[in-house]
């Protein structure tokens, strides 16, 4: 009896390990498979630090009116609410061919992740700006040549006739800035992401500005004018977890003391302020440069 009772008592506690080490077995292949497939599930788009992304698209603008004061030999005056435009170039295959790209109104960002959905993003706006020709203004100052004096009537003088002045930057209106946005994620499917974001940005202006006064030869070369800063805000539809689709509107100031008005070195100079507003489209592509698996 005894005999049987020992060997009963070691089946059973035989078989007790037996379940006890398959039951560890069993949960450590499934908290190794859980880690594994969490280690390899990658991170939403436009959420994490070390990602970045890439982006170009194309603008349109449009700009409040300013004063303009013009400085050089023998003037110093000031236009009064001045009115410009934007100039869209025409849709067509020039929107696509690399070698015409900066004709167009375009823009390019390129972003990094410096923290989880905080980006610090560097981007070039070459919009165009373009007086509008059609327009009888406000004059202040005095100009000693009495041929462009005599223009001047009534302390108004008339632009339509394009002799008095043309004036454009549009080669273009090039707003060059460094900007911090923050990211959030709204919808998170299969293969589709809405991702929001907003921020600001500061920056210089380097335009290439066409300027014609007095009928001098025109002034057309870049250089850098001033500053500017905005406020900006995105939607960003991320589909296969790369590629994106962007649609930003941004609000801003722009100060430009020091136009060039001439070709050559003369001191002849332009300025002006104003508020301009932005609305953009194009398309991104997202990735990562750390390995999250």
């Amino acid at each position: 009896m005894k005999k049987v009772l020992i060997i009963g008592v070691m089946m059973s506690g035989f078989a007790f390990g037996q379940v006890k080490n398959d039951t560890i077995e069993k949960v450590y292949k499934l908290e190794t498979a859980s880690y594994k497939s969490e280690k390899k599930e990658k991170p939403l788009p436009l959420s994490r630090k070390g990602q970045m992304f890439a982006f170009f698209g194309w603008n349109r603008g449009a700009f409040s009116n300013s004063d303009i004061h013009f400085t050089g030999n023998g003037y110093d005056f000031q236009l009064n609410n001045v009115s410009a435009k934007d100039r869209p170039t025409k849709f067509g295959i020039v929107y696509f061919d690399p070698s015409w790209f900066t004709v167009t109104q375009y823009n390019f960002r390129i972003g990094y992740f410096i923290k989880d959905n905080l980006a610090l993003v560097l981007g070039i706006d070459h919009m165009k700006y373009v007086m509008n020709q059609d327009q009888t203004v406000g004059f202040s100052g005095n100009i000693s040549d009495p041929t462009y004096a005599a223009m001047v009537q009534n302390g108004q003088v008339n632009l339509a006739d394009e002799k008095f002045l043309t004036f454009e930057h549009t080669d273009g209106l090039n707003y060059e800035n460094l900007g911090l946005e923050k990211y959030r994620n709204l919808i998170h499917k299969k293969n589709i992401d809405l991702v929001w974001s907003y921020g600001a940005g500061i920056g210089v202006m380097f335009p290439k500005s066409n300027v014609r006064l007095f009928g001098n030869e025109r002034s057309d070369r870049f250089h850098v004018a001033g500053m500017a800063t905005d406020l900006r805000s995105s939607l960003n539809l991320v589909f296969w977890k790369n590629w994106m689709i962007r649609a930003e509107a941004k609000a801003g100031y722009i100060n430009m003391w020091d136009i060039k008005t001439t070709l050559n070195n003369k001191p002849d100079k332009a300025r002006q302020d104003f508020v301009f507003g932005e609305v953009l489209a194009g398309i991104g592509y997202t990735f990562n440069t750390k390995k999250y698996n």
